[in-house]
């Protein structure tokens, strides 16, 4: 049984766990507002907004339906379009109409919907936040700027919100219905979510998965790590950051203690997938996916992360380099779930770097991505973790590229020796993504890039040549 609230109706389901989310608002509650688009995950047609109680206050979020298994919204609420509609338009529905924001209409109701999401952050609006919260939704008709005009009005109308009570502020001013004030209290009737086992198969987030077998997990009960509220935190105490397997990459870039100890963490996080992916995707998830260019995967092998796999109450602990032991070939058994990550804080001696490459500069899969973490005393390297993804079947860490740059300066001829090495422990194909020797390049390119932005006054690119 899966209990939430749809718009303003509760809702109990006996549908398998892992059914769509958008196909349950569509066809078994004709709300029909949430469009069928491309169902992976890219077009936004299908947002709809997921409020939870978290930390006593209501946090929604915008989210692909087309990836979302019902067993993830479990004791949320769900909003589609139609539970945004009152007598009048709302600011964000006006706005769009007064700025001619739409055309053929299809991928309107996303862009309300991401819209009215930006306005329940419980941040102060700002205009950069309005428009990186439709990144994820496409249009082909209007060129964008028509929306982007209607999106500079909606932040100016947000000029005095509440952002201590946002909910009560919005449905005060009509930019929400006034039933969205009863939300909370409903949730707190539902019982909270423990669904990390299912019957059939374990999920983290769904925005990979559902998109390579839809179909075979429609039909089954599915167990989502991202509806157990246990297994999504972030903690560091005593010398140790420690993440929970169901933490969203969302939940990475809003901790304000992440970004104080990686400072480019936001600059990083946004060429990673669109903001309706990454307010569902977790890091269980991205690491058992096992993509050999998941980004996450080469973000934490390049900070020599641990993982803690968990069976029956009984974990054990691994380096997650040794979790890859070949293509989609893991050190894990089928009950086993990934409960924790965890890592060392980085020291002031340390320095972390990400590249990605890929045929979008944003919102795209990677060509080829790789991390490092580099300590430096009196300019000689203490300890190098480096990590590329797309140069071989697995997420992959450079392990004697790493041992021969310990104890070598930062010095131009070290780094172009360091590449020699690094192009032997690799093993690209040629792919739809590229060469291999287009690859080869990529990641030669991307390695001397980090020493370049890490090191600006040592390293140049034209000494790199």
């Amino acid at each position: 049984m899966v209990e939430f609230i749809l718009n303003n109706e509760r809702i109990n389901s006996n549908k398998p766990t892992g059914s769509l989310l958008l196909d349950f608002v569509r066809h078994d509650k004709a709300l029909t507002g949430t469009k069928i688009g491309c169902r992976e995950g890219d077009c936004g047609a299908c947002t709809v907004l997921i409020g939870e109680l978290i930390d006593d206050q209501m946090k929604y979020q915008q989210v692909t339906s087309c990836l979302t298994p019902i067993s993830n919204v479990h004791g949320k609420h769900v909003v589609t379009v139609e539970g945004l509609n009152m007598e009048d338009l709302s600011p964000v529905q006006k706005y769009m109409v007064d700025e001619a924001g739409t055309q053929c209409g299809f991928c309107t109701v996303g862009f309300v919907v991401s819209l009215t999401g930006f306005c329940l952050a419980n941040s102060a609006p700002t205009y950069e936040g309005a428009i990186a919260a439709i990144n994820g939704n496409i249009c082909r008709c209007t060129g964008y700027k028509s929306i982007e005009r209607a999106a500079k009005h909606v932040t100016n109308s947000l000029a005095n919100k509440d952002t201590n009570e946002t909910v009560n502020w919005l449905a005060e001013h009509k930019f929400i219905p006034a039933y969205f004030d009863d939300i909370r209290s409903l949730l707190e009737e539902i019982e909270p979510a423990h669904i990390i086992q299912g019957t059939g198969e374990l999920v983290g987030g769904g925005t990979d998965v559902y998109v390579q077998k839809p179909d075979e997990l429609i039909v089954k009960n599915v167990g989502t790590i991202a509806s157990d509220p246990g297994l999504r935190f972030i903690e560091i105490e005593n010398g140790t950051c420690i993440l929970g397997g169901g933490t969203t990459v969302s939940d990475l870039l809003e901790s304000e203690a992440l970004r104080q100890l990686f400072p480019r963490l936001s600059e990083h996080i946004i060429l990673v997938s669109s903001s309706l992916i990454r307010n569902i995707s977790t890091l269980a998830g991205n690491f058992v996916n096992a993509s050999p260019i998941g980004d996450f995967s080469a973000f934490f092998l390049a900070l020599n992360a641990k993982i803690t796999l968990t069976e029956n109450k009984q974990s054990r602990s691994i380096l997650l380099k040794d979790f890859y032991k070949g293509y989609k070939d893991l050190d894990k058994s089928d009950g086993e779930i990934i409960t924790s990550i965890s890592f060392e804080v980085p020291t002031n001696d340390s320095h972390f770097n990400l590249e990605k490459v890929s045929k979008r500069t944003h919102l795209d899969i990677a060509s080829v991505n790789t991390a490092i973490q580099i300590s430096v005393v009196d300019n000689a390297i203490a300890s190098a973790h480096i990590s590329a993804g797309g140069i071989g079947p697995i997420p992959t860490y450079l392990r004697t590229t790493g041992e021969f740059l310990e104890g070598k300066e930062i010095s131009t001829e070290n780094i172009k020796v360091a590449n020699e090495i690094l192009q032997l422990e690799i093993s690209p194909i040629s792919d739809v993504r590229g060469t291999a020797d287009y690859k080869r390049l990529l990641l030669r390119q991307l390695f001397f890039a980090h020493f370049i932005k890490l090191f600006p006054d040592q390293i140049t690119l034209e000494s790199l040549q």
